[in-house]
């Protein structure tokens, strides 16, 4: 059997048992690994999107529109709920994304009161090769793991998910 190699989080967690003996500090531990596996994930994904000169949430947008399919279109609200940000700030991302005509807006058929946002053409050639590098890029970065592994993880955050998208629905 393989032993666990200790990390920054059971230093912490070992300081809390000796200043607070009399408090289960365990739940920081899942906690605590979920936020610092954040925490050094995001320069490596930043380092991918910097090679396109793509910031993440540039990256976000571009790859929601991409996924939603031909012809890579969506409401402003469909792009804002599935990014859980506000209109405000999709209003500004999207202007700052048309001025690099990696998207445009157009009157929205259905509804003349609102506007579609669409992939450009070159917005789709951008995020095709982004999204490709990125996916290349998270396989490099759990390549580590055993696929077993990798398998066993996803099972579990996909329990945490499903926990934590509950609470926020209460």
């Amino acid at each position: 059997m393989t032993q666990i190699q200790s990390d920054t989080v059971d230093a912490v967690l070992e300081q809390w048992r000796n200043e607070r003996p009399d408090l289960d500090v365990s739940p920081m531990a899942i906690i605590g690994r979920l936020g610092r596996c954040t925490a050094l994930l995001r320069p490596q994904l930043d380092a991918t999107f910097a090679e396109f000169n793509l910031s993440a949430w540039e990256f976000d947008v571009l790859a929601t529109l991409r996924r939603s399919g031909k012809p890579f279109r969506l409401t402003p609200t469909a792009l804002f709920s599935s990014m859980m940000i506000t209109s405000g700030t999709m209003t500004h991302r999207l202007q700052s994304l048309e001025n690099r005509a990696l998207i445009k807006r157009l009157p929205n058929p259905a509804d003349a009161r609102s506007m579609l946002v669409q992939l450009s053409a070159s917005g789709l050639k951008l995020i095709d090769r982004a999204v490709a590098a990125h996916v290349e890029n998270e396989r490099r970065i759990l390549a580590p793991l055993k696929a077993s592994s990798q398998a066993a993880l996803n099972a579990r955050l996909t329990e945490l998910l499903a926990v934590l998208e509950e609470l926020n629905q209460q």
